[in-house]
């Protein structure tokens, strides 16, 4: 455990009204298998809910690596008859963006190439090393020169570095250098590889489409190419797929695996199964323990969409409420629309959200979310409610109260921005304006996910959100904060002489 780091200014570039935690990237990769770049622009299609920021595609033909790298959505990018033309070839890699280390800037859109003497080596990477900015100045202080404000580059000088022989050599030693949350797919003018972090924070699986391998970070990836699923690849472990067969590598200590519970809550497509279990199935438990925890009277159950549906239906279940989609969602709306002025960002909402007067008014709604986070958003969404005319809005969160950040990859506040951080139940009820408000327990979590109670000697994931307990050390920040405590004590004897 990692005694949690006191918060440094949240200053990221975001909508400032923005309150959706960001998810981190998705990756994907095929080797061996006819139009390979057009199979990845598939997979990546199932896994644009990851990062709707940017995407990209490498490929090789068997003599000549391609990269297409583009902001925006897949289907604007990688679409028309001449895809297979522009990134021919039989194995690929892919990869969808939302930055948490780095820029929006094209530089530092993945997958990532480097031309190395030992042969051209893709990269895609989903996650955050907190290592990152001490290993980069590291590489600079060597002479190194970045291309990019990403850690993924990172990887690829380590690898770059390595006096050693052999490809695997060098990932391997790149590897056991870095630290956080990681799952990584590379290519390799003979290799397609996938890893993950020694303690499964981010998560990676393997499948098989008509006998060759693939990798994608999600079972959705693998059901829109009809590909079956395989397995998990295991924390800590590396496979290696080329024409002799596969490969499994595992270079570091033996550790309990603790993946993110986020990707339960949040992240994951409710249609696919991470590490063994189904994201739809998990959140309707969610929704069932909170009836059971903290059900107020009311007349109806009603979702934040989308990703509230799946608990709010549990909900409904346990607590034996009809059910009704009193909120629409429009999709068609971006979601990096930001208006210039605040009169306008406030109707944003409604852009996104509209109320189902008819399932609303009159009643006494249970709202249902996924998560609660700064809480703007939570607050737009009950006077929207309120407008339609409900006669009491009860705001529940099938998640238990975000205390932490993160710094495994995914985009979320400092503390001092997290409402559950900086408010006591009643000042947050008071803020989102709601009669009154619940929260999911941890342990109520635990038990929506199979594990019973958490074990606070042995926990089963990465649950810092909640509890505080980081699973790895986060060197970058520590180093951040003393340098920081070092120019408060400079000034502070300035100011004292």
């Amino acid at each position: 455990m990692t005694t949690p780091p006191e918060p440094l200014p949240y200053d990221n570039g975001r909508d400032p009204d923005d309150d959706r935690p960001r998810l981190e990237c998705g990756v994907f990769g095929v080797f061996d298998t006819a139009d390979a770049g057009a199979v990845a622009a598939l997979g990546l299609h199932a896994l644009q809910h990851r990062g709707q920021e940017a995407c990209g595609i490498a490929t090789f033909d068997g003599h000549k690596f391609y990269t297409e790298r583009h902001q925006g959505l897949v289907g604007d990018a990688f679409t028309g008859a001449d895809l297979v033309t522009r990134l021919p070839g039989r194995s690929a890699i892919g990869h969808t963006r939302y930055s948490t280390a780095g820029g929006s800037v094209i530089r530092n859109i993945q997958p990532m190439f480097a031309d190395l003497e030992i042969g051209g080596v893709a990269l895609g990477h989903n996650g955050n090393l907190t290592n990152f900015m001490t290993l980069r100045e590291q590489l600079v202080q060597e002479g190194r020169i970045f291309q990019s404000t990403s850690d993924s580059e990172v990887i690829l000088h380590l690898i770059a570095r390595s006096r050693r022989g052999r490809f695997m050599d060098r990932f391997v030693e790149a590897l056991r250098q870095i630290e956080g949350g990681y799952a990584l797919v590379a290519l390799t003018n003979k290799k397609l590889i996938g890893a993950r972090d020694p303690l499964g924070i981010r998560p990676l699986v393997i499948g098989d489409l008509n006998g060759k391998p693939v990798l994608a970070s999600e079972t959705c990836a693998l059901d829109v190419i009809g590909a079956k699923f395989v397995r998990d690849v295991a924390h800590g472990e590396i496979v290696v797929f080329d024409a002799e067969g596969t490969e499994t590598l595992r270079p570091f200590p033996a550790k309990q695996a603790r993946p993110c519970v986020f990707e339960y809550v949040y992240f994951a497509r409710p249609d696919s199964v991470v590490n063994g279990h189904s994201i739809y199935e998990v959140r309707k438990r969610m929704g069932r323990r909170l009836a059971e925890e903290s059900a107020p009277i009311a007349d109806v159950v009603v979702p934040v969409p989308d990703s509230g549906v799946p608990a709010a239906l549990g909900f409904a279940q346990a607590s034996g409420l009809p059910f009704e989609m009193g909120i629409i969602r429009n999709h068609y709306v971006g979601r990096t629309f930001i208006q210039p002025t605040q009169g306008v960002r406030e109707l944003g909402v409604r852009m996104k959200h509209s109320p189902n007067r008819a399932a609303l008014a009159g009643k006494r709604v249970i709202l249902i979310d996924d998560s609660i986070v700064r809480g703007t958003t939570s607050r737009k969404i009950v006077r929207m409610v309120r407008e339609a005319g409900a006669a009491e809005v009860h705001l529940r969160s099938a998640s238990p109260q975000i205390m932490w950040p993160d710094f495994y990859g995914i985009d979320m506040p400092d503390r001092e921005h997290l409402l559950a951080a900086t408010k006591t139940m009643e000042e947050m009820t008071a803020f989102l304006e709601v009669d009154s408000l619940g929260f999911l327990s941890v342990d109520g979590l635990y038990w929506a996910m199979g594990e019973g109670a958490r074990d606070p000697k042995n926990p089963v994931f990465t649950d810092h959100y909640f509890t505080g307990d980081y699973p790895t050390r986060l060197l970058d920040r520590e180093i951040a904060q003393g340098r920081n405590e070092t120019v408060d004590r400079q000034l502070s004897f300035l100011v004292s002489t």
